[in-house]
């Protein structure tokens, strides 16, 4: 990018973003005073911006923080969109960004309860505009035609038929044609005066989508971790948008799915059966049902991502529990991901089948039951470009070969162990462990396998 040039009458203002380079230049008069200013350095004026034409200065937060979290509040279209952009460039900072300062959670009291009720008003409102409400059993007032429970689209008789303030009056309508069931009243005839129009959800879904990416953009902060996986309403609005992912933004559900995997590591589930508030009543097992919804899609970021979050929820013993029940449903499906050409779908499931093998003797039994697990094991050891994924294929396999009700499936496959061995040089300790392990005698204390594939000590 062109960089400022010194003062001068004559001097060429840099092309801002998005324009053609000498879009800007100023000549004589006005033009050359303001290039002169804006190259004397001052750090308000547009020609000494570089990336993205918003300027947000490092101490903003400090000056403003309870103006952001009350413009977030107010739902003000030009408030709203002044805190998201701001918080949008402070939340994430990368290695060469020159900003100095990027905004934990910690630094704005009640943020993050400000960023949700952002997306929870996109969430209220997104409701199909067909959306028809299912009958309610009537039981007060079965004598009195108005009473607000269940005859909202029974028809008026003609005495008593309200008018509108230009004359006309509501003819009776046929509830079956009737999209949306809404009670009489000429002041129902349109979407009514608290009901957004179209423009107006769409304005509500980029404000929820925006919000959506403020709060990944913290869960990339080691000092934000501890909050988040701390405050019930947020990992419930994450996982309620995950149950939507078949009506709800792609990239809303996008952003949320990559914040769950960035806090996963020290995520304990059993946060949805505490004592703490609850706004959607979600529990352990909706949110793994929701996690393994997001495994069976068909999106490959989304399955990806599924993967690696069951990889590292795992970790955490207090989310066994939860997952256990899943094991079968998951091995299967990671066993598919294995299938397919994407690499990175392969690397997934290769790093959540590693976690999982590590858990119990259960799950190394299961999976060395289940169809193709083996074969594309063995497969990916042997073609996949990755050194780290082919190493914990083979680790997966030696997991599977410890239990010795699993030997006798394996013993099937020895010659391709023996070829593999000899073929790759990288992976021969293991392939020699895993041979031994096919071949030694469970009760021996010490032994030594002396074959084709080398010496290897075993201690029992």
């Amino acid at each position: 990018m062109q960089k400022p040039s010194k003062a001068g009458s004559n001097s060429v203002t840099p092309a801002k973003r998005g324009r053609p380079f000498g879009s800007t230049t100023g000549s004589g008069g006005s033009g050359g005073g303001a290039s002169s200013s804006a190259a004397a350095g001052d750090p308000g004026s547009a020609a000494s911006l570089f990336g993205p034409s918003l300027q947000v200065y490092s101490n903003l937060v400090d000056e403003n923080s309870k103006r952001i979290v009350l413009a977030l509040q107010s739902g003000l279209k030009s408030e709203l969109t002044w805190a998201l952009n701001a918080i949008t460039v402070l939340s994430f900072k990368e290695k060469d960004d020159l900003r100095r300062d990027s905004v934990p959670l910690c630094k704005i009291p009640g943020l993050l309860d400000a960023i949700l009720q952002v997306v929870d008003d996109w969430r209220d409102i997104a409701i199909p505009r067909n959306y028809t409400k299912p009958e309610r059993l009537r039981s007060l007032g079965t004598s009195v035609l108005l009473s607000g429970f269940g005859n909202e689209d029974a028809a008026i008789p003609s005495s008593d038929t309200l008018a509108s303030p230009g004359g006309s009056t509501r003819a009776a309508e046929d509830p079956a044609s009737l999209k949306r069931k809404r009670p009489v009243g000429w002041w129902f005839d349109e979407d009514g005066l608290f009901n957004l129009d179209e423009e107006g959800r769409a304005e509500k879904q980029l404000c929820a989508i925006a919000a959506s990416n403020i709060i990944r953009n913290f869960s990339f902060m080691p000092e934000n971790e501890t909050i988040m996986v701390q405050h019930r309403h947020c990992l419930e609005t994450i996982f309620q948008c995950l149950e939507d992912q078949n009506t709800e933004d792609d990239e809303l559900i996008t952003n949320m799915l990559e914040t769950l995997v960035n806090l996963a590591p020290v995520l304990d589930l059993r946060i949805l059966s505490s004592t703490k508030p609850s706004f959607i009543k979600m529990n352990e097992k909706r949110a793994v049902e929701a996690i393994m919804g997001m495994l069976g899609s068909s999106i490959k970021a989304w399955h990806c991502a599924a993967a690696e979050l069951i990889g590292r929820l795992i970790i955490n013993p207090d989310n066994e529990s939860f997952l256990l029940s899943f094991i079968p449903q998951i091995h299967k499906r990671l066993v598919d991901l294995m299938s397919l050409q994407a690499i990175d779908a392969q690397a997934a499931a290769v790093g959540a089948l590693y976690n999982l093998t590590e858990v119990n003797m259960d799950c190394r039994l299961k999976l060395a039951s289940e169809r193709w697990a083996v074969d594309r094991l063995i497969k990916i050891v042997r073609v996949h470009t990755v050194p780290e994924v082919c190493r914990k294929a083979a680790m997966i396999l030696e997991s599977l070969v410890s239990e010795s009700q699993n030997r006798q499936m394996l013993m099937a496959h020895e010659t391709t162990f023996v070829e593999i061995l000899m073929a790759d040089g990288k992976y021969s300790e293991t392939f020699a462990r895993i041979l031994y392990e096919l071949t030694a005698k469970p009760n021996s204390k010490m032994s030594s396998a002396r074959a084709v594939w080398g010496n290897v000590t075993r201690y029992n």
